[in-house]
């Protein structure tokens, strides 16, 4: 089965998380990096903003065309209870192109629910789904063999 990891990190949590999968499964990683900067306090308060009003941005140039796997792996952080825009914002620019799905996403504590919720929304229902918390991820409190078997 031929799997893809796409993936947009702020702070490497996600990141982190999306490798170890990549690791395990042997799939192509896409990191989805945006054209507007989230970085800092002042990006944190934007990408708050821009996710409550899920606004597409402009994203870098991509490699990987999800269409062409049978499996996509989904992650983003959890923001203002919603994906981080630039998920939202990849997705939208790939509709339809999904052949199954699987949603990871991190999240500083909450927010968890309504975020799957919005990415099923935007694709469909996922052959599974991963929340973990930042504090999960950093002291790698997690299996993933259920998640990716």
């Amino acid at each position: 089965m031929k799997s893809l990891v796409a993936y947009y990190s702020r702070t490497n949590i996600t990141k982190k998380l999306a490798e170890d999968i990549a690791s395990k499964t042997g799939a192509d990683v896409e990191e989805i990096k945006p054209k507007k900067d989230y970085q800092g306090k002042m990006g944190y308060a934007r990408g708050g903003k821009d996710a409550i009003q899920e606004k597409i941005i402009d994203l870098e140039a991509l490699k990987y065309d999800p269409q062409d796997y049978d499996v996509v792996y989904l992650g983003a952080p959890v923001w203002a209870s919603k994906a981080a825009n630039p998920m939202i914002t990849y997705i939208k620019q790939n509709e339809g192109k999904f052949n199954e799905v699987k949603f990871f996403i991190t999240a500083g504590g909450r927010g968890f629910d309504s975020t799957l919720e919005q990415l099923e929304k935007y694709t469909k229902k996922p052959l599974k789904t991963l929340a973990l918390t930042t504090k999960e991820v950093k002291k790698d409190d997690y299996s993933l063999d259920s998640f990716i078997d």
